[in-house]
C-alpha cells in the first residue's frame, strides 16, 4: 500500500494543477500550488478553487500541515496566504524567492515597509536537499532553478512535484525568459531530475492539451527521459540551450504575470491597502518607439 494519497485539483482559466499530498497513516496533508482566482477585467479576487481544498480536507478527515509553493508562479495568483489563515499551515518556498524578491521589488518599486526582499511574507525557506515530514511521510526539497530563480521540486514518496521545470512530454520544458530564467541553468536542473529512478512519479504544474488531447498531469522520469521533445537523456546541453532560447522569442508575455508576481512574491498575499481600504496591482508601463 502506498504511503500517500495524492488527491489533484485543475484550475481551467490558468490550466494549473494543485494538489493535495497525505499521509494515509496521520492524515497530515500538504498543499501544493494552490489557485487563487482573478477575474483581470473585473479586478476581483475569489476562493472558489481553495475552497474546493478545504472542503476535500474537512470531508476526508486530513489535518494540513504545509502550504508548498514550488516558486513565485507567472500565471496565477497563490491561494496560500488565505490557505494559511483558513488552516495555520505554514507556507514554504525555496530560499531563491529572496533573489526573486529583491528584482521584482525594483520592478514594482515596492518600498521597504511592504517587502524586505529577505524571504518575508513566507513561513519556511528551504535550503537545497533539506528534508522535512508529512505525518510520517519523509519530503525532500530539490533546487531546480532555470525557469525562475527560486523553482524548487518536491520528492515525497517517490512521487516528484516539479513545478514549471517540466511539462509533459509533448510540451516540453518551462519557458526561461524571465528575470533571474538560464536555459543552461533549467538544462542542469533536468539532469538533476533524471537522474531519479525510472520509475519515479513527475506531477505537473499545468498542461496546456497540444492538440487538443485530454488532460494529463502525471508522467514519469523515464517517459521524460525518452520522450521530451525538449531535453532527452542523450539530448545534449548547446542543442537544449538553443531550442529553448529561439522558442522563447516566439512567446507572448503571460497573460497574468503582473497581477500573479507582485502578489505571489508576498507569499499570496494581496498588496497592502491604501487610504480608501483597497488594494491595487501595479502595471508597469513601457514606451515604445
Amino acid at each position: 500500500m502506498a504511503n500517500v494519497h495524492i488527491e489533484m485539483f485543475f484550475d481551467k482559466d490558468s490550466a494549473t494543477f494543485s494538489y493535495v499530498v497525505s499521509d494515509n497513516n496521520t492524515g497530515a496533508a500538504a498543499i501544493i500550488d494552490p489557485v487563487l482566482n482573478y477575474d483581470a477585467a473585473a479586478g476581483t479576487v475569489s476562493t472558489e478553487d481553495a475552497d474546493k481544498i478545504l472542503a476535500y480536507l474537512a470531508a476526508n478527515n486530513l489535518k494540513p500541515v504545509w502550504i508548498l509553493e514550488t516558486h513565485a508562479h507567472a500565471d496565477h495568483l497563490s491561494a496560500a496566504h488565505y490557505l494559511h489563515n483558513k488552516t495555520a499551515a505554514p507556507v514554504a518556498i525555496g530560499e531563491g524567492i529572496k533573489k526573486v524578491q529583491q528584482t521584482f521589488k525594483l520592478v514594482f518599486n515596492i518600498g521597504d515597509d511592504e517587502l524586505l526582499a529577505k524571504g518575508d511574507y513566507f513561513d519556511k525557506l528551504f535550503a537545497d536537499n533539506e528534508t522535512f515530514t508529512i505525518g510520517t511521510v519523509q519530503a525532500q526539497v530539490l533546487n531546480t532553478p532555470g525557469h525562475t530563480n527560486d523553482s524548487v521540486s518536491y520528492l515525497i514518496d517517490g512521487n516528484l512535484f516539479v513545478g514549471d521545470s517540466l511539462f509533459m512530454p509533448d510540451s516540453g520544458t518551462a519557458r526561461c525568459d524571465f528575470p533571474g530564467g538560464d536555459a543552461h541553468i533549467l538544462f542542469r536542473s533536468i539532469q538533476r531530475i533524471y537522474q531519479l529512478p525510472d520509475d519515479t512519479n513527475i506531477f505537473m504544474c499545468h498542461d496546456y492539451q497540444p492538440g487538443g488531447r485530454e488532460l494529463k498531469y502525471q508522467t514519469s522520469v523515464l517517459e521524460q527521459k525518452t520522450q521530451n521533445i525538449h531535453v532527452k537523456a542523450d539530448t545534449p546541453e548547446q542543442e537544449f540551450v538553443q531550442k529553448r532560447e529561439a522558442r522563447d522569442k516566439t512567446l507572448a508575455v503571460p497573460r497574468l504575470i503582473y497581477p500573479s508576481v507582485q502578489v505571489n512574491i508576498r507569499a499570496g498575499q494581496l498588496p497592502k491597502a491604501e487610504q480608501n481600504g483597497v488594494s491595487y496591482i501595479k502595471i508597469p508601463l513601457k514606451q515604445q518607439g
